[in-house]
């Protein structure tokens, strides 16, 4: 099975695929199973991905991954469906929320400009854009091209909210799951649920460093792809097929 991170890999950050990636992706699906496992919750992925296959893809080899592995989707019947979702309570999200007030106010962050919304309650992770999830994109690669202020938010998140998992993710992102929850632990719930071991998986992502929402594939074991971006990506994917072809 092929594994990929979404924004930055697949596809520009909150954009949908290309014509040219959905193709490829679709090529892909013909010789091998495929899954998308990203922060983001299952509007995105509909809009980004499901929606962007030809329409001879072969769906029912797509495994979807929304809000960090913590859901799952299959398309089977002719549909897109639910497997599993686990999601925070109440009480948990009001926590997360608070947490996120205090560091921002904190660093200074608290007043920027922002487009749409800046925390987003995603049910099962809750997702911090730096400039709000409708931000431009070339705001939000100009915003935190280095880390620099995300890895400081990390930092102050971790101390107040020790019992939770907070990862960096797309451009401007933070991802905040259940404690052990990350991309590692989405891809032991996708060998489970797939029957695959984590041997037989590779996963490619443009995150996979320290403190990166990609790097759990690679701590796992998991046989890993650093890409810079997306058009790095299509060359891998091509050498890809043309291997299992041969």
């Amino acid at each position: 099975m092929i594994v990929f991170d979404l924004d930055g890999t697949l596809a520009e950050s909150k954009r949908p695929l290309s014509a040219e990636m959905a193709t490829t992706l679709a090529r892909l699906l013909a010789v091998v199973d495929v899954a998308v496992i990203s922060g983001g919750d299952w509007p995105q992925f509909d809009r980004q991905v499901a929606s962007r296959l030809p329409g001879d893809a072969a769906r029912e080899r797509l495994w979807l991954m929304p809000t960090t592995g913590t859901k799952l989707y299959r398309y089977i019947d002719d549909a897109w469906r639910t497997i599993y979702a686990e999601l925070f309570n109440d009480a948990e999200k009001a926590t997360i929320r608070a947490a996120f007030d205090r560091a921002l106010s904190e660093a200074g962050l608290a007043d920027e400009r922002i487009w749409g919304e800046r925390i987003e309650d995603r049910g099962s992770q809750i997702t911090f854009s730096g400039l709000g999830q409708d931000a431009p994109l070339e705001a939000k690669e100009g915003w935190d091209p280095d880390r620099v202020k995300r890895t400081a938010l990390q930092k102050t998140l971790r101390a107040t909210l020790p019992g939770l998992s907070i990862n960096l993710g797309g451009t401007t992102s933070i991802d905040v799951t259940r404690a052990g929850v990350d991309k590692g632990y989405g891809l032991k719930r996708l060998s489970k649920e797939s029957g695959l071991p984590l041997a037989d998986m590779l996963f490619l992502g443009d995150a996979i460093y320290p403190g990166g929402n990609d790097y759990p594939a690679a701590e796992i074991g998991v046989d890993t792809v650093k890409v810079r971006d997306v058009t790095e990506t299509a060359a891998v994917v091509s050498a890809i097929i043309a291997c299992l072809k041969r």
